[in-house]
């Protein structure tokens, strides 16, 4: 009861501070549907009423605001991109990457709590499930009353996936889950993991494996300086008896997890060029209040180039994600594609955050504007799901055909 009073003072007391416009140099806006438009609307309004006034709080607290998860199905923000039938949106990529484009424009760790749900909880229980468990889990997951994490980093395989050690034997009647994962979003609170692991012939499989069942422990992250109002945590699989129907039965080896992170980190693409955006129309809204000897410093060349330079790389950032969204639709992206995209995104998006901080001098390290908050986020961004020089190799492999990995 207490949380929800503060809650709406929080609400209550920065409701109307944010005066977000997104930026189209370009005139994108032109190349999008009226639905398009309208799903963007709408979730923009939700994000500048319930999650801007309240996300400075959870941050600066290192707390995950729990409450957001029923809005963020509520407004669509889990798997849109998926089948009706499931309780999803029934929607395509590009509705996808515009829902994330605007919960990161807020904050990368809300985002990441629905890329997570979306696209690597959601999006293998659909590819590779059998029926049952579509029905099963997909409309609860999609309405926000489950959450879900996916389990594939280890501690000791990070970029090589493939020497993970967690696994998984044969009982006869069940199947006995051994193992850790790490720097797992969503794991403190999540109600269901989709876990990677091997079985006794090596082979990579997913699983699901639900809270409650004896030896799965969820041991929370602390200190982080990075995605502080997203909740990550470990994986602990202690002899956990995982029911044999929970085993994904549509595809075995990286494949598996690796058609997932294809899927999330498109929407990190689309994602990350939100974050660019806020700290760019934060910079040039400060740069024509703050008087600095006798005129606004916006007046001054240097930081007219700094503004020039980023709504440059922001307009060939966005003019990249819509042609993504496009051949996302068409089923005709490729892995080499998505990698250049996210990691380009998220090179511009930590280079805006960056210029614009120094824009704004002393106060732009105050958590009275998001820029300190969305670097210290990119720099997590910039990691996970492929690291920065992991996606230079993938798309060194695509150019010259040579896998540099070995």
């Amino acid at each position: 009861m207490m949380e929800n009073l503060n809650i709406n003072e929080l609400l209550d007391a920065n409701r109307g501070k944010d005066r977000y416009i997104a930026p189209d140099f370009y005139g994108i806006d032109d190349l999008l549907s009226d639905e398009h438009k309208l799903i963007r609307q709408s979730v923009r309004d939700w994000v500048k009423k319930d999650l801007s006034p309240i996300i400075e709080h959870f941050a600066q607290k290192s707390e995950f605001p729990r409450h957001i998860v029923k809005q963020l199905g509520e407004i669509g923000a889990f798997g849109p991109q998926l089948p009706a039938k499931y309780g999803c949106g029934g929607m395509d990529y590009t509705t996808y990457g515009i829902i994330m484009q605007e919960l990161e424009r807020c904050d990368s760790g809300i985002r990441s709590t629905a890329s997570v749900q979306g696209s690597l909880v959601m999006y293998p229980i659909y590819k590779f499930g059998s029926e049952e468990q579509k029905m099963k889990y997909l409309p609860k997951l999609a309405s926000g009353d489950m959450l879900g994490c996916f389990g594939l980093t280890e501690p000791d395989h990070g970029s090589n996936p493939s020497g993970m050690t967690t696994h998984f034997e044969d009982k006869g009647d069940h199947y006995l889950l051994n193992g850790a994962k790490m720097w797992i979003s969503n794991a403190p609170f999540a109600d269901v993991a989709v876990v990677w692991a091997k079985d006794e012939a090596g082979k990579i499989k997913g699983l699901i494996v639900e809270r409650g069942y004896e030896g799965f422990t969820t041991p929370e992250t602390h200190g982080k300086w990075s995605l502080r109002a997203s909740a990550t945590g470990e994986l602990v699989f202690n002899n956990v008896k995982v029911p044999k129907e929970n085993l994904l039965p549509g595809v075995e080896g990286l494949k598996g997890p690796l058609t997932c992170l294809n899927s999330a980190r498109y929407g990190i693409s689309w994602g990350a060029l939100g974050a660019a955006m806020d700290c760019y129309d934060t910079a040039v809204r400060y740069s024509k209040e703050r008087i600095q000897f006798g005129k606004p410093i916006g007046g001054f060349q240097l930081q007219q180039k700094k503004l020039a330079e980023m709504l440059t790389e922001i307009t060939k950032a966005q003019l990249l994600v819509w042609r993504l969204g496009q051949l996302m639709d068409a089923g005709k992206a490729t892995p080499a594609q998505i990698s250049m995209a996210k990691r380009n995104n998220v090179e511009i998006a930590l280079n805006v955050a960056r210029e614009g901080r120094q824009m704004l001098g002393g106060m732009g390290i105050t958590g009275e504007f998001p820029m300190m908050r969305h670097m210290m986020n990119l720099e997590s961004v910039v990691t996970y799901e492929g690291t920065h020089d992991i996606h230079l190799l993938i798309l060194g492999m695509e150019i010259t055909g040579e896998n540099a990995f070995n």
